[in-house]
């Protein structure tokens, strides 16, 4: 018997057979998307003579992250904006411990880093952390909402500007950077058109392509039970980074570690300073919760400081270090279940 909800707008039922087969061709298509993201930044970044590093930080990150600017904006109009936020920061801990971990462990030696990763990409990004927890401390103090459960403060347009600030000054020094690079030439043979046509027919297909699994997987989630918060930090956060997964795998395995880690960094980076302060300024004011978003923040910092600290020794990540972030996000993992199951109360709401 059919249920009454519907996937994709209606036209396929509701069931579960359904659902896993739009998974699997979502996937498919997630692939086929990055691909052509991949192809024609690369040549875009060529043509407009831009360092690789700038190519994953600004180019591909942003193309990649808009599953979770669209996740965000969503949630933000149906008035459950928390559920974005968290939805945000289990991508972004699967981002920084699984994805560098499997481009890691796709190419034949280490993943190679560099003192611009590390020093300037990766501090940049714990900065970003920072600037949105000081964001949501200040809608508490100065715009409290009485009645919630917690701390609880709205944030407003004012201060969404702050982190959407910090993001300029982040395209300023990426800016500053291409200036003082020296591109190799070749960037005439680039058929511009052509590239920005693949690069927006990329962005379409991804964004399409995981919203229908988004869609698939909590259809799924309901029918088997799963609590809302466990699949949207796990199930969700990784289905929505599945964009930044491929386009890191594939240039890793294309020996341009710079982008593979640079998409990592810098969609985190464009996630944070950008897509929740834009689902603030489309609503107007948003609630938080900050004793809960504190908490998965800290969390996110740890996961952090784990990454940066593996690329900074021998400015490089091995298969150890690969196989010691893989295992610090089954830790996750294993707390999202045990917050879920009630057996720890870190997150008091």
């Amino acid at each position: 018997m059919l249920r009454e909800t519907m996937v994709l707008g209606g036209v396929l039922p509701d069931t579960v057979a359904v659902n896993v087969l739009v998974v699997v061709a979502a996937s498919g298509l997630i692939w086929l998307g990055s691909g052509w993201l991949e192809e024609a930044a690369e040549g875009l970044s060529t043509h407009y003579g831009l360092p690789p590093v700038v190519q994953g930080t600004v180019v591909v990150a942003v193309g990649s992250s808009f599953p979770e600017f669209a996740s965000v904006v969503v949630t933000a109009l149906a008035g459950i904006f928390d559920m974005g936020v968290g939805a945000i920061v289990g991508s972004a801990i699967f981002n920084v411990l699984v994805v560098p971990a499997l481009s890691s462990l796709a190419t034949d030696d280490d993943l190679d880093s560099s003192r611009t990763i590390v020093y300037k990409e990766a501090q940049f990004y714990m900065l970003a952390v920072s600037v949105l927890v000081i964001t949501f401390a200040l809608a508490v103090i100065y715009e409290p909402v009485s009645g919630g459960s917690g701390l609880v403060g709205s944030i407003t347009r004012p201060l969404a500007v702050i982190p959407l600030f910090v993001y300029g000054l982040y395209l300023f020094i990426q800016w500053q950077d291409t200036g003082d690079y020296e591109a190799e030439p070749g960037g005439a043979d680039v058929d511009v058109p052509r590239e920005w046509g693949r690069l927006a027919a990329g962005l379409l297909v991804i964004l399409v392509s995981v919203e229908a699994m988004v869609s698939a997987i909590e259809s799924l989630g309901h029918t088997f039970g799963i609590p809302e918060f466990l699949a949207g930090m796990t199930i969700i956060a990784a289905a929505t980074s599945l964009p930044d997964t491929l386009v890191s795998v594939r240039s890793a395995k294309d020996d341009n570690s710079a982008t593979s880690l640079g998409n990592v960094l810098g969609s985190n980076t464009f996630d944070l300073l950008v897509v929740i302060p834009v689902g603030v300024l489309l609503v107007g004011a948003v609630p938080v919760n900050f004793s809960t978003a504190v908490p998965m923040f800290a969390v996110l910092t740890l996961a952090t400081v784990l990454l940066f600290g593996a690329l900074r020794t021998d400015l490089a990540l091995t298969t150890l270090e690969a196989y010691a972030l893989l295992a610090a996000y089954l830790l996750f993992v294993a707390w999202v279940v045990a917050e879920t199951a009630g057996v720890t109360r870190v997150l008091p709401a």
